[in-house]
């Protein structure tokens, strides 16, 4: 995501202009803009006029509309984010009031702008959303993912991008594979051609050049995870070095890259089991996914423990926030970044005003998951925020507060 203009004030208030350059962005905006948001981008609209004569006609027009946000919707597969409100700005086509949404596309400025009431309602641009919008623009170059999986089993693949903020499904391939019978070769050229179409699929999602003269030929090549029961990913690889060695020689660069893992199945839902292992945490560990993981990991491992020294719930962590518990010497609070979603402004602020405590007085770390990754869903079966404590703390029954 590339920023283009950033005009936010001292007060919190102010707009930002952005320009999504890759599907993960869809993501980020999903995360910046909040009902109650202004949100100005480009919009197609269709038009009916009605002539003189009592015909009608319609045709689509561009306009630049201004919107008031009401919902958003966003598929995570298709990294398409459609936000929809009433419109605030009146043009020949549209009057103010009127609903539309808005499809944010890729390669297309949008503006977002949030508001400080006088009242102080409006939360404008408070610590999360700076943070989020750091997240967003990546200054650094085009951000890729991190890892790319094929999860598979007999005539079954699930190409999955594992990225610093979500893991997406880019493609599923699916065949049909005649089962193995003695001294029949119909299952083996079933399983030629799916590892054929899977290859093919995999190379397009990647934008994998295979032309040794290429000048991406020089560029990095991520992490493949090729899992599956059984010995369907080994062979998959094999088929992949057989490719490099006769037909696609470019695929060699690729080679080096690839891993072969167990998995329990071909479906997403084993993506868990196989980022878990060994062999893929050591490949992983210098990436964001690994180091969320591990966190996770190290306070499961504190429960497991009874060491006093971890505690989930918002209650409970709140209350170790409050008896300084989650500050210098290792505190950790742990959030969902779902948590700073919510509709409700008051429930936001709560969660704003705990991370800022934590950093800013207790002087503790914060780190805020995302609700995407396997290490985010953890934390959600935790009611969504949790936190490693600097000392042992015993809870009182916070059940009897209220009486």
């Amino acid at each position: 995501m590339r920023c283009i203009k950033n005009k936010i004030e001292h007060n919190g208030s102010g707009a930002v202009t952005l320009c999504p350059d890759e599907p993960e962005d869809m993501w980020h905006a999903y995360n910046l803009i909040r009902p109650g948001d202004i949100l100005r981008a480009s919009a197609i609209r269709r038009v009916t006029t009605v002539q003189d004569t009592g015909s009608t006609s319609s045709a689509r027009v561009h306009l630049n509309l201004i919107i008031r946000v009401k919902n958003l919707d966003f598929d995570p597969q298709s990294s398409q984010l459609h936000v929809s409100g009433q419109i605030m700005n009146e043009t020949p086509h549209t009057k103010i009031g009127q609903f539309h949404t808005l499809d944010l596309e890729l390669n297309r400025n949008f503006t977002l702008e949030k508001e400080v009431g006088s009242d102080g309602e409006g939360i404008g641009w408070d610590s999360i959303a700076i943070e989020s919008l750091k997240d967003a623009v990546d200054e650094g170059g085009k951000r890729r993912a991190e890892a790319i999986a094929v999860v598979m089993q007999e005539g079954l693949a699930h190409i999955c991008f594992i990225g610093q903020f979500q893991t997406i499904l880019k493609q599923k391939i699916e065949m049909s594979v005649p089962r193995k019978r003695q001294g029949g070769g119909d299952h083996d050229k079933g399983m030629n051609k799916f590892f054929k179409v899977t290859l093919e699929t995999l190379l397009r999602q990647m934008e994998f050049n295979t032309s040794l003269t290429s000048g991406a030929n020089n560029e990095a090549v991520r992490p493949v995870l090729l899992a599956s029961p059984g010995f369907v990913a080994s062979g998959f690889q094999k088929y992949i070095q057989s490719e490099a060695s006769t037909t696609t020689p470019g695929l060699k660069r690729l080679l080096p890259s690839i891993v072969v893992v167990h998995s329990a199945s071909g479906y997403t839902n084993s993506l868990s089991e196989v980022l878990q292992s060994p062999a893929v945490k050591t490949i992983l560990a210098d990436t964001k996914y690994a180091r969320e993981t591990k966190l996770m990991d190290d306070f499961l491992e504190q429960l497991r423990k009874e060491t006093n020294k971890a505690t989930y719930g918002p209650r409970e962590v709140e209350y170790a926030v409050e008896q300084g518990a989650v500050g210098r010497g290792g505190g950790v609070l742990i959030v969902s970044n779902r948590l700073f979603r919510s509709q409700d402004i008051a429930e936001r602020k709560r969660w704003v005003s705990l991370v800022d405590r934590v950093r800013d007085v207790e002087g503790g770390d914060v780190r805020i998951l995302s609700s995407d990754h396997e290490s985010g869903k953890r934390l959600e079966g935790l009611g969504g925020i949790a936190a490693l404590l600097t000392f042992p703390l015993v809870e009182p029954d916070l059940d009897s507060d209220a009486e």
